[in-house]
């Protein structure tokens, strides 16, 4: 499997280049296009147990679709809902943390699960939920805005907003708090951070949706009893 990264930053599109017979695992509604003979398959991935915990827990959707490739291989175009850049890891029996939202397709060899000993931390937040990506194969991420890489030194740590992180590696250590105070963090724009503590490798994203719902959500068309509505067309 190979994954070509086109129109990056901003709209971003991810080709990626079967063998024959070979699959990949995609998040639902991501398809943009496929080459002729190409098939999908839906399914619960993991049992139903797992799905429940990814949809749930994790914010990704409940069935996720697979995709095989013919015998002469096949073509396969992906990108994520908003606009933003994408990113290939290559996982070699490796662990990874990923903000929910931010899979897009990956290896049939690796797998994604909410349930882990330290979700428990982030559930508490607002809008920040990890994912556990954990096998071997490329693993392909989508992210509002850019995509700013930091490699962490041991004992060196970044402190990252709950909307900006995207996903970091196995071996950091971590811990979510305040921004400040509780002024801070009702007048300040700031609400919760991660402690990020090195060796290890850290993704974040330029742009937050939390900030741009904020900024949307004011500007939307309001019905006559005071409270937002959805754009309504009129034909004729």
């Amino acid at each position: 499997m190979q994954i070509e990264l086109l129109y990056r930053p901003a709209f971003s599109l991810g080709m990626i280049h079967l063998d024959g017979g070979e699959q990949v695992r995609v998040e639902a509604a991501s398809m943009v296009s496929m080459s002729q003979g190409i098939t999908l398959s839906t399914a619960a991935t993991g049992g139903i147990l797992k799905s429940i915990s990814r949809s749930v827990l994790g914010g990704q959707t409940f069935f996720q679709n697979t995709y095989t490739a013919p015998p002469g291989g096949g073509q396969l175009g992906v990108a994520p809902a908003l606009t933003g850049d994408l990113m290939v890891l290559e996982l070699q029996d490796e662990m990874l943390m990923v903000q929910s939202g931010s899979f897009l397709a990956s290896a049939i060899g690796i797998t994604t699960d909410a349930k882990w000993g330290g979700a428990k931390t982030f559930f508490a937040s607002e809008g920040l939920i990890m994912l556990r990506a954990s096998g071997s194969g490329p693993l392909l991420l989508s992210s509002y805005g850019a995509i700013h890489e930091m490699n962490l030194a041991a004992g060196e740590m970044v402190s990252v907003d709950t909307g900006h992180l995207v996903a970091f590696t196995q071996d950091i250590d971590f811990q979510l708090r305040k921004a400040g105070g509780m002024k801070s963090l009702l007048f300040s724009g700031e609400g919760l951070v991660v402690d990020l503590t090195g060796p290890g490798r850290v993704l974040m994203q330029t742009r937050s949706t939390d900030q741009f719902l904020s900024w949307l959500v004011p500007k939307l068309p309001r019905s006559s009893g005071g409270s937002s509505s959805g754009f309504s067309i009129n034909s004729g």
